[in-house]
């Protein structure tokens, strides 16, 4: 297929929700999964690329970098089941796939479990494209994974070189430990970036590096002691790691409470998400009891509070003025000797 025929809709926002999803909504709390509707509704109305397949894959699992370090990398149960519950606000009157002549496509899919992928996408989809082979699709998902994996790289060697920088001039940086849907410019609020406006590099949990070097580094002292059997390992603050993100948001909890430059956290959840709600206080503790500072916005939904936001923000960059030198201080005086970041003995 020519990608220049594959399209994606718009980012989040909430004129989006307002004009597209047209009454078509869910009772589903979980304002992410809401938002699906309003970006069925303005793949629908577009009408200078209108489409042939409308695909929208139930995802399982996950693709993560601590997949074989935990018990599952599932993905969120409502997550998954929500393609065809938003689905069926768009039939239950009419089929408005059918009135335009658009295929709905939304096979079964467990990404972290790549062998499996091809023939779960060959048997969801040999219907919708006809003359698909599952060779084809087997090429495809090569693909697809090799383009994920450059991309999740490429995001790893930038945040390396951010921490280097930080570490060679004892620099704070903030890390956010959140669900990837809140890089989603409507769905965060771009809280990060107002962050940043203020002269703090800002990192994401899900794209910290995992260099050897590093992480053997970072938790040297739990690997000796036998606490942790790898630096992936997060069995000692969380026993139940079968789902994908939230053993992404421990675990990088656990950096931030031993990277000495990360000097504060900003904890990002959506209203009323269930997954959330039983890792705020492991997830506060870990980042705490180091002395790193802790923010969080956890009731984030379809309204942005701009002066709320605002005046956090600048209660956040406030205190990482005044106390982020001692912060880093302090944790570099606990932390290992020979740190391989630049310039930093």
């Amino acid at each position: 297929m020519d990608p220049r025929r594959i399209h994606f809709s718009s980012d989040t926002s909430e004129e989006q929700a307002r004009e597209f999803a047209k009454g078509r909504g869910t009772v589903d709390c979980c304002y992410p999964v809401k938002c699906i509707s309003g970006h069925y509704g303005e793949l629908l109305a577009r009408e200078k690329k209108k489409l042939d397949v409308l695909f929208s894959p139930m995802i399982y699992s996950l693709p993560s970098f601590m997949h074989g370090h935990v018990t599952d990398s599932l993905a969120c149960p409502r997550v998954m089941a929500a393609p065809e519950n938003i689905k069926a606000g768009f039939i239950k009157e009419e089929d408005a796939f059918a009135a335009r002549g658009i295929k709905y496509a939304a096979p079964f899919v467990a990404l972290a479990d790549r062998p499996i992928v091809p023939k779960q996408l060959f048997e969801g989809l040999r219907d919708v494209f006809p003359g698909l082979t599952l060779r084809e699709t087997q090429m495809a998902v090569d693909k697809g994974y090799a383009a994920l994996e450059e991309f999740n790289d490429e995001l790893r060697r930038r945040s390396r070189e951010v921490l280097n920088e930080c570490a060679e001039h004892d620099r704070p940086c903030l890390l956010v430990l959140a669900r990837p849907y809140h890089m989603d410019i409507g769905i965060g609020h771009e809280i990060e970036v107002d962050l940043q406006a203020n002269g703090y590099p800002v990192l994401w949990g899900q794209y910290l590096p995992t260099d050897a070097d590093l992480l053997e580094w970072i938790f040297r002292d739990d690997l000796d002691a036998g606490i942790i059997s790898s630096p992936f390992d997060i069995s000692d603050v969380w026993p139940s790691s079968y789902s994908a993100n939230t053993n992404e948001i421990l675990w990088g909890a656990k950096v931030a409470a031993r990277l000495p430059w990360v000097a504060g956290v900003i904890r990002l959840s959506s209203y009323e998400c269930g997954m959330d709600q039983p890792t705020y206080s492991p997830v506060q503790q870990i980042v705490e009891r180091s002395g790193t500072l802790f923010f969080s916005f956890q009731d984030l939904d379809s309204t942005k509070p701009a002066g709320s936001v605002k005046i956090r923000v600048e209660t956040i960059s406030f205190y990482l003025e005044k106390y982020s030198a001692d912060i880093i201080a302090k944790k570099k005086a606990a932390s290992p000797p020979a740190c391989p970041l630049a310039a930093v003995a």
